[in-house]
């Protein structure tokens, strides 16, 4: 475990440096100044459109936009900004693009309300539960760095490590962005994504 942080620490640090202005060589700006629906599918029934400098969704029963090229290794960078309701997340190495599932993917969750807390913001569900109190991102903007690397999977949220674990269970395919509805199949809050980042490794 100590090996796991120790590399994404050093990860994150040449990640952050390389983001720091325009993304580095190797880095694919996905979203990025209210651009980069053409780079994802749409599954569901999720409201996806730019708004400003945004990519928002925030009415529909839910779905996802998925990326239409597979990755295997990589690290995502991605900027958010999340209402308390909001229901939302990322899900990494799909193994059915047209209906994705925490049953089928990593989830790493966005959903400060959640029902089961350990699940919540800053987890992979089912896989990798978070600390008690768990990190909100309701109500304000926010980081992901995501590393992934044959089994090693770490997430860091503004920039402190949230969970880190080994499984190789889901070995490559697409990632996708949620939008989905709340705690108890209430309207879900707004989901806004600034940019999203990717790099193969």
């Amino acid at each position: 475990m100590k090996r796991l942080f120790a590399l994404f620490a050093l990860a994150v640090s040449l990640f952050i440096t390389g983001c720091a202005h325009t993304p580095s060589a190797g880095w694919v700006a996905l979203i990025e100044d209210g651009k980069g629906l053409e780079n994802f599918d749409r599954i569901g029934d999720a409201n996806w459109r730019a708004e400003g400098n945004l990519i928002v969704a925030d009415k529909g029963k839910g779905g996802h936009l998925v990326t239409k090229q597979s990755y295997k290794d990589f690290q995502i960078y991605a900027e958010f900004w999340a209402d308390h309701t909001t229901n939302s997340g990322l899900f990494l190495r799909a193994a059915d693009p047209k209906k994705i599932g925490a049953d089928n993917s990593y989830e790493v969750n966005i959903f400060d309300q959640r029902p089961g807390q350990e699940y919540s913001t800053g987890a992979i569900v089912n896989f990798a539960s978070v600390g008690n109190p768990p990190p909100k991102a309701g109500g304000k903007w926010n980081t992901y760095e995501i590393y992934v690397k044959g089994g090693e999977v770490t997430v860091a949220l503004n920039g402190a490590v949230t969970v880190s674990m080994n499984n190789s269970q889901f070995k490559e395919g697409p990632f996708s962005l949620q939008y989905s509805t709340g705690a108890n199949n209430i309207p879900g809050g707004a989901i806004k994504w600034r940019k999203v980042l990717v790099r193969s490794l």
